[in-house]
């Protein structure tokens, strides 16, 4: 069964985690902007070295360039059965842009309290060794906001400030402090907001609240799939 989604969603809702779980149940392959532009600045080629220009200066990179990247990537056969997309449309003329490539099943939209993201975010420590993808949070998030209920358990490390995995000390990002989140958050909502007003009532919405553990919120979006029928 091909089924091709979007997943749109805050910093720190999730979406890398419920991507990475729902592309195995699903047999589809995730398909990130960042990650294709990180390969891409590695070419010798002239698109290579453009992008990696760009990404070094900051620069954002502009639609025409992301949009030939990206019907790059979708001529790549492991997208035969499918894909997600994450960081990828972000704006209305690259929405509008991607209707014309592909037709998408579902958007599935993360949703949460920018309180609960500011606390969660705050409290990720990532291992200090480049080479470990050991990530850990220690919010342990119980309560009631406007009568959704939030239980979201920490993911500590067996001991506290080291990586289980290597052994080595954990850190929180510079960019993980609750004055830079607020930023990204307020980015994000002046994104978004655009998109999913263009988007709502053009195809199925998936609205998934972020206030469980992941396995629990990728259950749902499993079962939304499938009441859709796709």
């Amino acid at each position: 069964m091909e089924v091709q989604l979007i997943i749109l969603g805050p910093p720190g809702s999730g979406k890398g985690t419920y991507s990475m779980r729902l592309i195995n149940d699903l047999k589809i392959v995730k398909i990130s902007t960042g990650d294709i532009f990180r390969d891409m600045a590695t070419r010798s080629d002239e698109l290579g070295k453009q992008v990696a220009g760009m990404m070094k200066r900051g620069e954002l990179i502009p639609d025409e360039i992301v949009l030939k990247i990206f019907d790059e990537r979708m001529s790549q056969p492991d997208t035969k059965n499918g894909f997600i997309l994450d960081g990828f449309p972000r704006t209305v003329p690259q929405a509008k842009e991607l209707e014309k490539i592909v037709k998408i099943d579902a958007i599935i939209h993360i949703i949460a309290k920018n309180e609960i993201l500011i606390e969660k975010i705050s409290a990720r420590r990532i291992c200090s060794n480049a080479s470990c993808d050991g990530n850990y949070n220690i919010a342990d998030i119980s309560r009631n906001i406007d009568g959704t209920e939030y239980i979201l358990p920490p993911l500590m490390p067996k001991k506290e400030g080291m990586c289980d995995k290597c052994g080595n000390t954990l850190y929180q990002r510079s960019d993980d402090k609750p004055d830079v989140i607020a930023s990204r958050l307020e980015v994000y909502e002046k994104q978004t907001k655009p998109l999913v007003d263009h988007y709502r009532d053009k195809i199925p919405f998936i609205d998934i609240h972020m206030n469980r553990p992941p396995e629990q919120i990728v259950e749902k979006i499993l079962s939304e799939i499938k009441k859709l029928g796709i």
